[in-house]
């Protein structure tokens, strides 16, 4: 990584990729996503993970973006601020976008507070599990602006249109139960708990075929907003393939054993 701001390792099958601000409230500069996108998706590149955790170092996951680092991004510019400002937006974009397209499941760690990119940086994991004192919120339109990393895409398709509205459009902080219900965070679990239990997590889905899972996660992605056969479709293909795979084999033989099967992800 360009700085210390993100680190990972690698144990076991599992990827840790952390922020690691806490004296800024993990508040996000450009290259900090980009290392932190870059550190998710080395994932895809290592045999032997099978899940990545994202976790922010502190009481809070990411107050959102730094905005000093925005007058820092844009410098000295000849562009009109309009067109910048897409083409940041779009920079930005794409970084998320390389996270939520590794194969890899990617899960979240999302304690304290998680502030606009925070969570829109957050919606681009497969799943998050929240401790007991989380809050959430998107809080652009108490600033003129709208979510503009995904975030308002990514928040609909989650929850659906009628509750991002909610969310979006009044600014408010909703807490971990109501973002459970809503289908924002998949686990809510004691803060002293948040890690443990956000690893097991981890280390169930790593018992599962690699491919598998790759596959599994593009389904539902590529499929979002296709029609029923168009998506049905995607799930012929991928079972095709999966099918001429080892671990396929080896799951059989496993069963016929009583044992657990070791896969490889071939």
């Amino acid at each position: 990584m360009s700085d210390s701001y993100i680190q990972s390792r690698v144990e076991g099958p599992l990827l840790f990729v952390t922020i690691n601000r806490p004296q800024k409230r993990n508040a996000l500069t450009p290259q900090m996503m980009e290392d932190l996108a870059v550190a998710v998706r080395s994932a895809d590149d290592h045999p032997a993970v099978r899940a990545v955790v994202v976790s922010g170092e502190g009481s809070i996951f990411s107050a959102g973006i730094d905005l000093m680092s925005l007058g820092e991004s844009r410098g000295e510019s000849t562009l009109n601020l309009g067109r910048w400002t897409r083409r940041f937006a779009q920079r930005l974009q794409q970084t998320l976008n390389v996270i939520e397209e590794t194969e890899v499941p990617v899960i979240g760690a999302l304690q304290g507070r998680v502030i606009g990119m925070g969570l829109e940086l957050a919606l681009a994991f497969d799943l998050r599990v929240a401790a007991e004192d989380l809050a959430l919120s998107m809080p652009e339109t108490r600033l003129g602006l709208v979510a503009d990393v995904g975030g308002t895409t990514r928040l609909a398709r989650t929850v659906g249109p009628s509750r991002a509205k909610d969310l979006l459009l009044t600014a408010r902080e909703i807490q971990a139960p109501e973002a459970l219900q809503w289908g924002l965070v998949n686990r809510v679990v004691p803060a002293a708990e948040l890690m443990t239990s956000t690893v097991a997590l981890a280390q169930q889905i790593a018992q599962n075929a690699p491919q598998a899972l790759g596959m599994a996660k593009l389904i539902v992605d590529q499929g979002d907003g296709l029609d029923k056969h168009s998506q049905m479709a995607l799930e012929r293909w991928a079972q095709s393939h999966l099918l001429a795979t080892n671990d396929v084999q080896e799951a059989v033989l496993a069963f016929m054993e009583k044992r657990a099967p070791k896969f490889t992800g071939e």
